[in-house]
Order: structure tokens, then C-alpha cells, then sequence
């Protein structure tokens, strides 16, 4: 079993997608959590749940731990996450692209077939200059991306985790698993172009240019202006004191290069969801969840205080890949503050 685990919130007209395209590659089993759903994405995985597509468990906010970490926490002691075999926690933003073979998980593991785990690095998308939410395919819309040498900002190093099912993983995080001692399992794994890689409990790999070698993960963190303000209203599921907010889309909308590799499988990903929308009571979900985020996006702009941070938004140009010896300059001064705190 090759397990992909989430949680969601108010993302109904995305989830078809994300689930066709990770059916495609392998991934047999998907455990998804909600919580406090308005645009009908709870109902839209319950009907997927009845096909026997994905498992969708409830998970309401309770006590103080943010969403995601209380769903994380569940999901390690669920049968579907004790039986898999590989195991990925992902959100319905990131795609994982192997760049090896046919673009399967099969020919990722072929590439280093005693590896342990994978830590895959994110390549960030911009908006691609979109403004409007389209309910097109995410992955066909947004082809602009950050370059393969980047380390500023330090989120553009960060990876994301595909591990083989260890008893000593007793936790999942949102980017790596992890023991509940200091003696990290670090033995077996290996980076986005099958290099050895030392694992510890950083979420941030050093970088060079050959990372995406063998796979990617396409973090689609923007989107339209338009559809990134339901994300910013929305806010983040595992730092909620944390905003959303211009820093934010500067942060991530890099669109320096264009990458459309993860373009291969368009024809069978649309043959795909074309499948799943034949199951009516899905495709009027899905239908009902596109007419919920036009009418928010409509309300938001119809704020006055909205508009003017959608103008913003619209205003920034593409966020600049600065020079390589400010990026390693911005790194240092970070590492240094980590050091003053006791965090690094």
C-alpha cells in the first residue's frame, strides 16, 4: 500500500485533481482529514469515500493544537497508516513530480531500490501572472517557477517526505517524520536526485543545482490573485497565528523559469477526472464547490479594505530570484538569529 495522508479545508474545486494525479502515479490509498468545511469539501470526500476512492475521517477543531498537527497526530495511529508500506504527507497544493522513467512511484523507487525514504524538495510556482480563479486544472495553469539554484528564502530548501513505513516513526510532520527520542532514523534516505542524504530533524536541505534530478514537489502555494485571497482569508492550518498576507505571495510567487515537465501526464490526467466526473453526485460537488469560490471571491472584492489588498496583490510584480551572494548573505544572517534564540 503507498499511502498519501492530508487535511483539508474549503478545497473542493481542487481535490479531483490532486487525487486523479497521485492515483496516476501509484499512490493506492488516500486518508484525508476536513475540518470546518463551508464549500461543501467534506460532502465532495464523503462521496469519494462511497465510491471506495479515498478514506475521509471528520476532524473538528479541538484544544489548542493547531488543525493540521491534530490530524497528523490521528493519522499515525489509523490502520491505513499502520498496514502501508510508503508512506507521504502532502497538501492538496503540492504535487510530487519523478522525473525518472515513466514519471511513476515505481520508477522513483527504481532508482535507488534500498532507499528508506526520499526528502524531496519543493520547487515553488508563482502565479504565473494570473489573476482570475479558474477552475481549470492547477497544473496545467501555473507552469512559471523558481529556478534550480535557489537558497533565499530558506523555504525555497525546504522538501517534503515519501518514507517507507519504520515502527520508529512514531510521528508525522508536515515535512518529515519523526522518532519520539534524539536518535533519529537516518540511515537509507536519499534526495531529489537519489543522492545520499543525512536526515535530521531540519525541515531545510542544502541545495545545488542537480536537487531535482530525479523528482520534485510542484508547490502550487499562490495561485490566482483572486483565489489567494479565499487562502488569506482562510489562514494557515499549522500556524494560525501566523497571516497570509502580502509577505506571504512575495515570499513564493516566483515565475523565473518555466517547468511544464509534470505536463506529461495532462492527457491521462484528464481522462481521469473526466472518469470521476461521471459519477454525477461528484461532478455536482464539485460544481457546487467552483460556484461557493466564485461567490467568496465576489464578496471579498466587494470589501473595500479586500479590494485594496487584492490590488496589491495584482500590483506586485513577479517576486525577483535575487543574486546568489545576497541569497547566501540573507541565509547566514537567518542561521545567525536561530543561533541568539537556542533554535539551531
Amino acid at each position: 500500500m503507498r499511502l498519501m495522508i492530508t487535511s483539508m479545508r474549503d478545497e473542493a474545486p481542487f481535490i479531483l485533481e490532486w487525487v486523479a494525479y497521485h492515483r496516476l502515479i501509484g499512490f493506492t490509498d488516500f486518508l484525508i482529514y476536513s475540518n470546518d468545511c463551508a464549500d461543501g469539501t467534506d460532502a465532495l470526500l464523503d462521496r469519494l469515500a462511497e465510491l471506495g476512492i479515498v478514506t475521509h475521517v471528520p476532524n473538528p477543531r479541538r484544544g489548542r493544537k493547531t488543525i493540521q498537527w491534530q490530524a497528523l497526530s490521528r493519522a499515525r495511529n489509523h490502520k491505513l497508516a499502520r498496514r502501508a508500506e510508503w508512506i507521504m504527507v502532502a497538501d492538496v497544493d503540492e504535487f510530487l513530480v519523478i522525473h525518472a522513467g515513466a514519471g511513476t512511484l515505481d520508477d522513483l523507487f527504481g532508482t535507488a531500490p534500498q532507499a528508506q525514504g526520499f526528502a524531496i524538495p519543493w520547487r515553488m510556482f508563482g502565479s504565473s501572472g494570473r489573476v482570475r480563479f479558474e477552475p481549470e486544472p492547477v497544473t496545467g495553469q501555473f507552469t512559471r517557477a523558481a529556478p534550480d539554484d535557489m537558497i533565499w528564502p530558506w523555504r525555497a530548501a525546504q522538501f517534503k517526505s515519501l518514507f517507507r513505513n519504520d515502527p520508529r516513526l512514531t510521528r508525522l510532520g508536515v515535512h518529515r517524520p519523526q522518532t519520539d527520542d534524539k536518535d533519529e532514523v537516518l540511515e537509507g534516505w536519499v534526495d531529489g536526485s537519489g543522492r545520499p542524504y543525512r536526515l535530521d530533524r531540519s525541515a531545510v536541505a542544502q541545495t545545488d543545482p542537480r536537487r531535482y534530478a530525479v523528482a520534485q514537489v510542484n508547490h502550487y502555494s499562490v495561485g490566482s490573485a483572486e483565489n489567494f485571497m479565499v487562502k488569506a482569508e482562510r489562514g494557515r492550518p499549522n500556524r494560525m497565528h501566523l497571516p497570509i498576507d502580502l509577505g506571504y505571495w512575495v515570499e513564493r510567487n516566483f515565475n523565473e523559469i518555466e517547468d511544464r515537465r509534470i505536463l506529461r501526464h495532462a492527457p491521462a490526467l484528464r481522462d481521469a477526472m473526466d472518469a470521476l466526473l461521471a459519477d454525477p453526485e461528484l461532478a455536482r460537488l464539485h460544481r457546487a464547490g467552483i460556484a461557493w469560490r466564485r461567490d467568496r471571491i465576489a464578496a471579498l472584492l466587494a470589501d473595500r479594505d479586500s479590494l485594496m489588498r487584492f490590488s496589491w496583490l495584482v500590483q506586485s510584480p513577479t517576486t525577483p530570484v535575487l543574486p546568489m551572494e545576497t541569497q547566501i548573505l540573507l541565509s547566514k544572517m537567518l542561521h545567525n538569529s536561530l543561533l541568539s534564540e537556542g533554535r539551531s
